[in-house]
């Protein structure tokens, strides 16, 4: 595993490996409650990403 981007739904992250999994690091505002968290995959960041969006209310913009 690699230090990787993620961008995803105009919420821009770093995902950090430790120990086989990924911590998020938070970029943007809207996600930092999501900071620090530790996922198996890209596709649990995206996919917590998109959830803490729609349960906080905020606009899901697509990129």
């Amino acid at each position: 595993m690699q230090k990787q981007a993620v961008v995803f739904k105009g919420q821009d992250g770093i995902a950090v490996p430790v120990e086989n999994r990924l911590k998020f690091i938070a970029v943007r505002f809207n996600v930092i409650d999501l900071d620090n968290r530790l996922f198996d995959t890209v596709t649990e960041i995206r996919r917590a990403i998109t959830e803490h969006l729609a349960s906080s209310g905020r606009a899901i913009t697509s990129h």
